[in-house]
C-alpha cells in the first residue's frame, strides 16, 4: 500500500524546497541528545507547534526504526488500526512502513487490525513523518491510529506494544503524537496541561486519562500518550521529562483561546 500525503499543503509545506526550509528553521540545534524510549510530540500546523515538535526531535538520538501512535480524529476505521505493510509519501518522498515490526505488532497486540480507512486523512501520525524523514533518512516506521477505548485495551495494546518491540530486538523509537488543551485561555490551558503532564511525568496513564476526564482536559492524544507510558514501563523506561511546553497564543499573540502543545521525552 501507498499512502498519500492528506496535509501537505495545509499543516505542512507540500514542496520538498520549502519543507527542508522549515525543518531547518524549526528544529534547533542538536545538544544533548540521548537514546530515549519515547516522546510525546504535538501534531498542529507546523506554523504553530512545530517548534515545539522540533526541540523534543532534536534532543533525541533517532533510531533507524519509529513506531508512530496517533488519535483517530475522524472517527472512521478500525479503532486501533494498523498501516499495512508499504509507504509513506511526503513531498521529501517515500518512508518505508518495517514490514517485521508490523507482523511482530500484529502477533502480539491481539486488538489491532490492519485498516488504511482510519489513515487516511488523519492528519496526527503524517504531520511527525517530515521530522522523522528529515532527520533520519534511513527511517522506516510503523504507524497506529488509536481510538477512544477503555484503560483495560489501552494496557493490553501497550503491553503488547512492549512485547513486539522486545521480540524485534533493536532499538525503537516510540512517538505519541498529541496536542494538549484546545480553545482555552492561555491561562487556563497551562493550568489544566499542567495537571495532565504531571500524570505523564509521574509514569500514571490510568490517572492521566482520569484526570483529563474529570478535569475536561482536551488533550486529543491522550490515548497514545497513554499507551507510550504502558510500553515504555514495559521496556523498562524509569525517567521522563518535559521539554518544552507552549500555545498557539505565542505565535498568533492572541491567548484568549488557544491550544497548548507539549514535548515530552520517555527513557
Amino acid at each position: 500500500m501507498q499512502r498519500q500525503p492528506a496535509v501537505a499543503g495545509q499543516f505542512y509545506a507540500g514542496n520538498e524546497k520549502q519543507l527542508r526550509s522549515d525543518l531547518a528553521a524549526l528544529i534547533p540545534e542538536r545538544h544533548d541528545q540521548r537514546p530515549v524510549t519515547g516522546i510525546i510530540s504535538p501534531h498542529a500546523g507546523y506554523v504553530y507547534s512545530g517548534a515545539i515538535a522540533g526541540t523534543v526531535y532534536a534532543s533525541i538520538e533517532i533510531p533507524e526504526t519509529i513506531l508512530i501512535l496517533g488519535p483517530n480524529h475522524h472517527g472512521s476505521g478500525a479503532g486501533a488500526a494498523l498501516y499495512p505493510d508499504g509507504e509513506w509519501l511526503t513531498p521529501l518522498g517515500p518512508l518505508s512502513i518495517n514490514s517485521r515490526l508490523n507482523s511482530l505488532l500484529q502477533q502480539h497486540v491481539p486488538l489491532l487490525q490492519t485498516d488504511t480507512v482510519a489513515h487516511q486523512f488523519e492528519h496526527s501520525l503524517e504531520v511527525q513523518a517530515p521530522f522523522i524523514q528529515y532527520l533520519r533518512p534511513d527511517a522506516s516506521i510503523s504507524a497506529i491510529c488509536l481510538g477512544h477505548g477503555s484503560y483495560d485495551a489501552i494496557r493490553q495494546i501497550g503491553e503488547g506494544i512492549g512485547a513486539a518491540i522486545r521480540a524485534y530486538g533493536g532499538q525503537v523509537l516510540i512517538v505519541a503524537s498529541s496536542d494538549m488543551t484546545h480553545y482555552e485561555s492561555a491561562e487556563t490551558a497551562r493550568r489544566k496541561d499542567d495537571l495532565a503532564l504531571a500524570r505523564v511525568l509521574g509514569f500514571d496513564p490510568q490517572g492521566l486519562l482520569q484526570v483529563c476526564q474529570s478535569e475536561r482536559i482536551t488533550m486529543c492524544g491522550v490515548v497514545p500518550a497513554a499507551v507510550m507510558l504502558v510500553a515504555a514501563v514495559e521496556l523498562g523506561a524509569s525517567r521522563a521529562e518535559l521539554v518544552a511546553y507552549g500555545t498557539s497564543g505565542d505565535v498568533t499573540g492572541d491567548n484568549r483561546q488557544v491550544v497548548g502543545y507539549a514535548a515530552v521525552r520517555v527513557w
